[in-house]
Formats: C-alpha cells, structure tokens, sequence
C-alpha cells in the first residue's frame, strides 16, 4: 500500500461483468492474509488523516461546533441505517449474483438512498425543535445527500469485497479521506466554522463514491425482477434490525447529553469518543472487511472456519485490551496532546469510554458469526432483548453523575453483555466457546499491568508529549517482558505467520 498521496490507479473491473463471478486462481489464505494486511495499511493511513483532523480542527475550532454535528449526525446516522437496510452483509454472504441481480440490487439501493436523502432533510424542523438550536435546520438539509452518496457506493462496495479487491477499497477510502481532510481545514483557517466539519463529511463521501463507481462501472439495465430480491432482503432486513438497535444504543447517548446538558458538552463529550475510536477503527474496519467475506466462504469448511476465528479473536484481543487500558491510563497527557489543553474535560471521559471500546472492538467478531453462519434473524432477537439495556443505562448514568456516569455505566453493561452475546451466536454450531474466549485470557491479563505500568511511569513527568513517551515505553517494555513467558512467544509467533504468510504468497 502507498501512501496517500501516492495511491495507485483504481483497478479497473473483470472484462466480462456479464458473467457470474469466477472463483478466484489462488488459494483463500492469501487473499484473507494479503487483505488484511492491505485494509489494516490503509487503515493506518486513513486514521492518521484523521489523527490529523483532529489535532488541528480542535484548536481552529469550538466544542459547541463539533457538537452541533454531533446533534445532527445522531439522527442522520438512523436514515444511513435505512438507505442501506443491511444489505452490505446480505450481499456478501450470497453465494452467486449475476448480473441482472448486481442491476436489481443498484436500483433498490438508489432508491432507497433517494428516500432517505428527502425523508432526512423533511425532519430538519423537528431535529432542531428536539434541541432548541435553529442552526440545525440548514445543517441537516447540507448534510442530507450524503445519504444519497453513501447509497450510490454501498453496493458497489459490497461487490469489490466478494472479489476480494482490498486495494481499490483501501484506496479509495484514504483519498477520500485526505481531500476531505485537506477542504475542512482550509475552511476552518479561513474562518467557515461549524460548516469545515460539513465540508469535511461531503467532499470525502462524494470523492468515495466516484472512485467506486470507476472501480466498478456498474450497470443497471437488465435487472432480474424485484421478487428475486426477496431472499436478499430477508436477511438484510434482519441485518438491518441488528444494526438499527446497536446504531441507537450507541448514538442516543449524544442525543440524551445534547438535550440534558447542551452543545458545549456535548462536544466534549463527542471528541473524547472520536478519540477513542481511533484505535476502534483500526480493529473493527479492516478486518470485518476482510473477516465477514472469508467466514463465509469457510462456512462448509469447519476446521478452516474455526482456525481463522481463532486467530482473527487473537489479533483483536492482543490490539484491543492493552492498547485501551494503557489509552485510559494516559488519558490526561493523550488529550492534553491530541486536543490541546482547553479539552481536558474530555480525559475522564476518554478513560471511561475506554470500557466501552473493549466491548465493542471484541463483540464486533460476534456479528461475524451471525452473519457467516446465516443466523442473523437470531441476533436481531438477542438485541432486542438486550439493546434496550445498553439505552437504560445511558438515563441511569446521567443521572447518577452527568456524562462520566454515562460513560461508565455504558461500558460496564456493554461488556457484561459479550459473554452471553457470544454463547448464543455459535450454540448448536461447530464452533466452541473455547475459540472464542481462550484466544483472549492472555492479552486480558497483560492489560491491567501494561495499563499500571504506563499510568506510574507517566505520572512522574508533568510535561505531557514526554508523559505521553513514557507512558507508553513503559507500557512496552510489560509486552516485551512478556515475550519471556512460552505462551506469550506463541501467540507472537502466530500473529507474525499471518503477514509472514501474505508476504511469502505474493512473492
């Protein structure tokens, strides 16, 4: 993968789009291997942009700017849902789609994405009436076509994964990144404000949407009739329940605190958890990108299935638990240094969040399962029984104490409920509840001495960029005393033969 600015032509797409897809020449290990290398490099590059962003739109702008956004994105996030009503992951655990039915599925989703766009701009009034902002009325009526946007390119998307075309959605989404990037802060220099941040979410998701449709050129005529896409909007539909209920369980919270306590704190509240999902995106992103399509594949191939889980909740558990206990140890000097010191409110949070990520960096594989194993109706069941839940505690919270009781009480419920949600998603199936907790017990007892050892090293320095380097080479040297211990060499060793493996393929 090259860097932004040096990103490669978008491949163009297989001669013959007539045809059903051709099963691919090489071997499923290296494109899984070779894919998430290639989708976590692109990651990097695109979180670094907004790494970028971050540092430099905080200090150019105001709290209460970044939470008007939040108010909006909020709601405009639901009619995203509809727009694409779970068809990303129908789409990728199909078997065959032709041509007439890849045509079928871009007009639905256009004119999903039509609605959307119309119904998001027709609640302008009531979303600023809900808050008592009237600047919100022209900022939900900008931000509207990026539904119709996102719409165009989800199928298109969807279709350069079943081929396994890592690149050209890595590609795309750092360019997109970078000019969305690149336009927001030459609109905030020049004093744009609140509407940089517009700017920002419209010019990546337009520039997103052409460079799909290059890499695609997708056709529309001779779609099979709508009734052949039944049996895909079946599964979606439930798709589409799972992900409304985890959408609203982990965006009403900035609805709740927009309302209670206003645009200030919410924008507190709102750069502390985009700061946490920073390494959120690193994990969830790239490898569901990867991870769904080849689940799938493997779903008549148990031991196959079983040895890629194995190593896909090794992965996420060595990068999930010690980077957000060591994150939330150095909460203070990461934000002091991230977001400068006007945004210290937002360390607490930041560390409380961290709770939360772990759940949501692990119990994003559960989805994995549900859909590969083709038992997304019965996730759909558990979340409504236990989204509500999650909502609960988000009242409760700020109630108890303000938005750190919010935050907390979030994170705790959320993993208290990874066990259960786990245990349901592969019962009666191949897969054992060994395969999925026993590949995260050891990076679970190497957080809580990491996370020590980074808090007391940084605690002995007041400047925060030389807390913040303390902090974390001390957090490094636990992983490499860890190195010592047999186990800990293993699992190494089987993270490393991952990219080892995608390197000696492609030679």
């Amino acid at each position: 993968m090259t860097s932004p600015s040096g990103a490669p032509p978008i491949p163009s797409p297989s001669p013959d789009p007539a045809r059903p897809e051709p099963a691919t020449a090489r071997p499923l290990s290296h494109h899984a291997s070779r894919g998430a290398i290639i989708t976590i490099g692109g990651q990097w590059s695109r979180t670094a942009l907004q790494l970028v962003s971050t540092v430099v739109l905080a200090r150019l702008l105001l709290p209460a700017d970044f939470g008007l956004v939040a108010m909006v994105t909020a709601i405009i996030g639901v009619a995203d849902l509809v727009r694409e009503f779970g068809l990303s992951g129908a789409i990728v655990r199909l078997r065959e789609v032709d041509a007439g039915l890849w045509a079928a599925i871009h007009r639905f989703s256009l004119a999903l994405g039509i609605i959307a766009m119309i119904l998001t701009a027709a609640v302008a009034p009531l979303l600023a009436a809900l808050y008592g902002e009237p600047r919100l009325i022209l900022l939900t009526i900008a931000l509207a076509p990026i539904v119709l946007l996102n719409s165009i390119a989800m199928p298109l998307q969807a279709r350069l994964q079943r081929e396994l075309r890592f690149s050209a959605i890595a590609a795309s989404d750092v360019i997109s990144m970078a000019v969305g990037v690149a336009a927001s802060v030459v609109a905030a220099a020049l004093g744009a404000g609140v509407w940089s941040l517009v700017l920002l979410n419209g010019v990546a998701a337009l520039y997103r949407m052409i460079a799909m449709v290059v890499a695609v050129r997708p056709g529309i005529r001779g779609a099979v009739p709508f009734r052949t896409l039944v049996p895909v909007l079946t599964t979606g539909s439930s798709i589409f329940g799972v992900q409304l209920l985890n959408y609203v369980a982990r965006n009403l919270d900035n609805v709740i605190i927009g309302r209670a306590l206003g645009a200030g704190v919410l924008g507190i509240y709102s750069r502390a958890y985009a700061l946490l999902m920073l390494p959120i995106s690193q994990l969830n992103g790239p490898l569901a990108r990867v991870g769904l399509p080849v689940l799938s594949r493997l779903q008549d191939d148990p031991p196959a299935y079983r040895r890629y889980l194995r190593v896909s909740m090794l992965v996420i558990g060595y990068a999930a638990l010690p980077v957000f206990a060591v994150a939330a140890a150095l909460s203070g000097p990461l934000v002091a240094v991230v977001l400068g010191e006007r945004w210290h409110a937002a360390a607490p949070i930041f560390a409380l969040l961290a709770i939360a990520g772990v759940a949501q960096a692990i119990g994003n594989v559960s989805g994995w399962l549900y859909v590969s194993l083709g038992r997304a109706h019965r996730q759909l069941v558990y979340f409504v029984v236990t989204k509500p839940l999650v909502i609960l505690s988000f009242f409760l919270g700020i109630w108890w104490n303000g938005v750190q009781g919010l935050a907390l009480l979030y994170g705790l419920v959320s993993c208290a409920l990874l066990i259960p949600g786990f245990l349901l998603a592969i019962r009666g199936t191949f897969v054992t509840a060994g395969d999925v907790f026993l590949p995260v017990l050891r990076p679970a007892l190497l957080a809580p001495i990491a996370a020590a050892a980074a808090w007391g090293a940084a605690s002995l320095l007041t400047i925060p960029i030389l807390a913040l380097a303390l902090g974390c080479l001390a957090a490094a040297s636990v992983g490499a005393l860890a190195m010592l211990i047999p186990a800990y060499r293993r699992d190494a060793r089987r993270m490393i033969g991952v990219v080892a493996r995608a390197r000696r393929e492609r030679r």
